[in-house]
């Protein structure tokens, strides 16, 4: 059940990228109002799988890479439905739900089968650690969609207006991508205290945690305290989400460590 939800959630985000690639060029209000709903529609159906599955298996589906990133999609969604609502840049919207489809297409290819947790997992720190760390991922993706947009369309006539929309939107991403990923390092933190007995092994996805949260830091510290330009932003917005994509997949599959059971 929690399978075919999640393939008719894939259908929705599909549908609403095509309408909103159709929305660059067709600049109809009726478009991007479908557009959005279908999005709706499909983080509802995206959040019902994950509650059948978490039914099913008796623990939240957070434990492996196929609910990962199932997890990864929905909040993607959700975070599309709050920037869209704010910015109505069809690019930015297009390519956030181009993301939301790119998670629950990875997703297939993955084991889908529901397996006991290890004792190690077997905490309610589970479910804290990874939502935070997920929410933050999340929003990193959002803000690699805008720094993607405004690259894309920096040399447009309106640049000057759409650029600081994405600026504008590139910042409130990150800022609730920086909070939460922390928030992860340290609900993380706390959660190997009481299971292994020490707050910091440099575990490599603790070691690469750290590292994505401090590219970020840099980030907000180049903006603010170092006047960067736009576009410079937006390039070290692109290092930063390959860091995240490392820190949430490569780490797990190119390095052993006490993370290693998540590419299962």
């Amino acid at each position: 059940m929690d399978v075919t939800l999640t393939n008719a959630s894939f259908g929705a985000y599909l549908t609403s990228a095509l309408l909103n690639g159709i929305g660059l060029f067709v600049r109809r209000k009726a478009v991007a109002w479908t557009a959005f709903g279908i999005i709706l529609i499909g983080a509802l159906l995206n959040l019902a799988a994950m509650g059948v599955r978490w039914q099913a298996a008796g623990r939240a589906p957070l434990s492996n890479m196929y609910e990962s990133l199932v997890c990864f999609a929905a909040g993607i969604a959700i975070l599309y439905a709050v920037f869209d609502l704010k910015y109505r840049v069809r690019l930015l919207a297009f390519l956030i739900a181009l993301l939301a489809v790119a998670a629950l297409g990875t997703a297939s290819l993955m084991d889908r089968n529901i397996r006991p947790l290890m004792p190690a997992l077997k905490s309610n720190w589970l479910t804290i650690h990874v939502l935070f760390c997920f929410v933050g991922y999340a929003a990193l993706a959002v803000s690699f969609a805008a720094c993607v947009a405004f690259l894309v369309l920096r040399r447009a006539t309106t640049e000057g207006r759409l650029g600081g929309i994405l600026d504008a939107a590139t910042y409130r991403a990150v800022g609730i991508g920086f909070v939460f990923l922390g928030l992860g390092i340290v609900t993380g933190a706390v959660w190997a205290n009481e299971t292994w007995g020490g707050y910091w092994s440099w575990d490599p996805k603790e070691t690469w945690s750290l590292v994505t949260w401090l590219i970020y830091a840099f980030w907000l510290h180049a903006k603010f305290m170092l006047h960067w330009d736009r576009r410079r932003l937006a390039w070290l917005g692109l290092f930063g989400f390959l860091a995240v994509l490392f820190t949430y997949a490569g780490v797990n599959y190119l390095i052993a460590g006490l993370h290693s059971y998540a590419k299962s």
